[in-house]
């Protein structure tokens, strides 16, 4: 068998260093622009990015060849030197350590891409800590941390 086929469709989710709102609206478009850049030329396809000016969700398709881990390390890595170079008043922008990530079905697929569209108006109703609180309790999924902070909100999403 010559041939590999996959569909590998993952929702990450990421924050700035302590969930400061360092994602500005100056350069969030051009963020999430980048981020789709890395994508594929790292480790396969981002199929919606978008967030708040404190954290990152996405849809990706990674590659069989490519974890999660790597992936995630590839974009934060990749996207912080991006943004040190590019706007040299944002030395300090760090991403948090940690991601959560979740398996996404074909058929649940704009399900999640339309929550990735809808995070202004979601985090006005929830903060990033009740929702990810909620995601810890729904979900049968390990953490390591707990998410400090809260957001506020500008919409931002491409893909």
């Amino acid at each position: 068998m010559g041939h590999t086929y996959s569909n590998l469709l993952i929702h990450v989710i990421f924050s700035t260093k302590d969930r400061r709102p360092l994602i500005l609206a100056e350069f969030s478009q051009r963020l999430a622009e980048y981020l789709c850049g890395v994508a594929r030329r790292e480790f396969g396809k981002a199929l919606k990015v978008g967030g708040t000016e404190n954290h990152i969700h996405a849809l990706i398709s990674i590659r069989t060849d490519i974890t999660v881990a790597h992936a995630m390390n590839r974009w934060k890595s990749l996207s912080t030197g991006w943004i040190h170079r590019t706007f040299l008043d944002m030395g300090d922008f760090a991403w948090q350590a940690g991601y959560g990530s979740f398996s996404v079905s074909q058929s649940n697929a704009a399900g999640v891409i339309a929550y990735i569209e809808r995070q202004a108006t979601h985090h006005r109703q929830k903060t990033f800590e009740e929702m990810a609180h909620g995601l810890r309790c729904a979900l049968p999924v390990a953490t390591a941390s707990r998410p400090r902070g809260s957001a506020e909100l500008s919409l931002w999403t491409v893909g």
